[in-house]
């Protein structure tokens, strides 16, 4: 297969690149299961974005550095807080069905949420289900263009570089795909390829995200000699339904923002004693604050009451939220529901400049699997899905001045399976799947200390020997290259959270509970060593 442009990932990010690229561009999304899934999909609170006369762009930027704890580049900050109205506006031309209200002089306008870390309401929504409205609404369009080409149910393996076709210096020519529905691994060559893939909640035991968060992205450019950065900062959403048929719903930012309060089992509040926003504090501190509170009380949850707020209001803001409830026995309207923290977004990943360009010639990444700088220490409430179309827009940019000096797709060499066998220890695997996400959540997880970490690296080392081994001698499936990227992602974490001698945002280490001068913060930069990068394992 030949394109222009090859997107792996078909979430917010990638759907918003391929409409805005032209339609004269040969162009291929790939997804691992289904279009529309994906952690974008299941994205609840909204887009942060100013709209409202009394708020401005230089306030959204300065929540975001504060919720960054002084590592947010604040020119990445500036960039999407200028950049959210258009991004709304865009959203709006292809039919997003934004919640609305009528305004003070008659007419409909948006209505706008306020979220934890936020000073004012400039949250656009689509009820609860933001990302679900925005999701469809791409998919749809995408669906309609003749020129894009859907790959569902394709993993992505590897991605392809000057060393598989023998060019000169360095540069990403495609990437290899399994395809999980014929089995068989094909090559894909194009002009430039995007990594829209996600983040890599999918490495702790516990978190809100879809099965297919596993760093897939990141790990594959990595390989492929890139730097990534700040992969310590690991965003616990703090309120997961704590009930044990829900898996991984989250109880949006938004029914805090709305007057919900956390409560321990005798009904007292205690958010007040950890920030003075309370309910409304940034999520690291919320995470951390109920995590210390289960701990001290020996609680397998804590709970969130909005119920003193009207019923209706309740199932007119919040009817996904609580209807999903309803269904395990769970009426928000009349009593509080039981939350715990879960692994939600990475803060790290990929780096990349103002448009998605990573190190490598040909290869941009956009969305949650890119280190943009916006982030920081930790990620300001409804900035992600907004991070996405803004950078998905901007790269879109980039590949149309850049494309027509970019020389043809190279024909890639088909994948290589002559020395590989089928697997007869399939619950290897298995294994070291269950015992990687539990150690990440014991060691590495809300609260960490030099000794769990030195006690994961130990882990992951000899975790990733046994999986270099198996995949160097059994064929792929996604399994397995799920677990590799897993692995690859948490070797990541380990060494980011082992350099950093302070606690700062996400980052929380009882060793070095100090939170160094920000002058003297830095991001953790991860350079990957050439033997490292350059170095083919034995069968592939």
């Amino acid at each position: 297969m030949h394109f222009d442009v090859l997107i792996i990932g078909s979430g917010a990010a990638g759907l918003t690149l391929a409409l805005r690229l032209p339609e004269s561009l040969r162009i291929a999304v790939t997804s691992k299961g289904p279009l529309r899934e994906g952690s974008s999909l299941y994205a609840q609170g909204g887009i942060s974005a100013v709209l409202d006369e009394s708020d401005s762009i230089a306030s959204h930027v300065e929540d975001t550095l504060e919720a960054g704890a002084g590592l947010s580049d604040p020119a990445a900050a500036q960039l999407v807080a200028a950049g959210a109205a258009e991004a709304i506006h865009w959203l709006q031309s292809i039919h997003v069905p934004f919640s609305t209200e009528q305004g003070p002089d008659g007419r409909e306008t948006l209505h706008l949420h306020q979220e934890g870390g936020h000073r004012h309401r400039r949250i656009v929504h689509a009820a609860d289900a933001t990302g679900r409205a925005v999701e469809t609404t791409l998919e749809g369009a995408v669906r309609a263009r003749p020129n894009i080409t859907i790959l569902e149910n394709h993993c992505a393996v590897d991605l392809i570089t000057a060393r598989h076709v023998g060019g000169e210096g360095d540069r990403c020519h495609g990437a290899y795909l399994l395809d999980t529905a014929q089995d068989q691994v094909i090559a894909v060559g194009t002009r430039c390829t995007v990594l829209a893939s996600g983040g890599a909640s999918k490495v702790y035991l516990y978190t809100s995200n879809p099965d297919g968060a596993t760093g897939d992205g990141i790990a594959m450019a990595w390989r492929a000699g890139c730097r990534v950065a700040n992969m310590e900062f690991n965003q616990f959403h703090p309120t997961c339904l704590y009930h044990p048929l829900a898996k991984s719903f989250l109880i949006s930012e938004a029914v805090r923002g709305e007057g919900g309060h956390l409560l321990l089992p005798d009904g007292s509040r205690f958010m007040e004693r950890f920030h003075p926003r309370g309910e409304l504090a940034p999520r690291d501190i919320v995470a951390r604050a109920i995590d210390h509170e289960m701990k001290r009380l020996g609680l397998d949850c804590v709970h969130l009451d909005i119920s003193h707020r009207d019923a209706e209001f309740i199932r007119t803001h919040f009817p996904t939220i609580h209807a999903r409830c309803l269904e395990f026995g769970l009426d928000m309207t009349k009593e509080p529901l039981p939350v715990v923290p879960a692994a939600h977004y990475t803060c790290g990943g990929v780096m990349v400049d103002a448009t998605g360009c990573t190190d490598l010639p040909g290869l941009y990444a956009i969305g949650e699997v890119s280190y943009t700088g916006l982030h920081g220490a930790n990620r300001l409430a409804s900035n992600s899905l907004l991070e996405c179309i803004v950078y998905g827009t901007a790269a879109a940019d980039s590949i149309k001045r850049t494309l027509d000096t970019t020389t043809p797709a190279t024909a890639p060499p088909p994948w290589d399976e002559s020395r590989v066998t089928d697997s007869d220890e399939q619950v290897v695997v298995s294994h070291n799947w269950d015992e990687l996400r539990r150690f990440m959540w014991d060691y590495v997880g809300i609260v960490r200390s030099d000794k769990r970490l030195r006690r994961a690296a130990s882990r992951i080392t000899l975790l990733q020997g046994e999986i270099r081994e198996y995949y160097g001698h059994f064929r792929v499936n996604k399994d397995l290259i799920e677990l590799r990227n897993l692995a690859q992602v948490a070797e990541l974490i380990i060494r980011c959270a082992q350099a950093r001698k302070e606690s700062r945002g996400l980052h929380y280490n009882i060793d070095h509970p100090q939170r160094l001068p920000d002058q003297s913060a830095l991001p953790t930069v991860l350079v990957p060593q050439t033997e490292m990068q350059r170095t083919s394992v034995s069968g592939h």
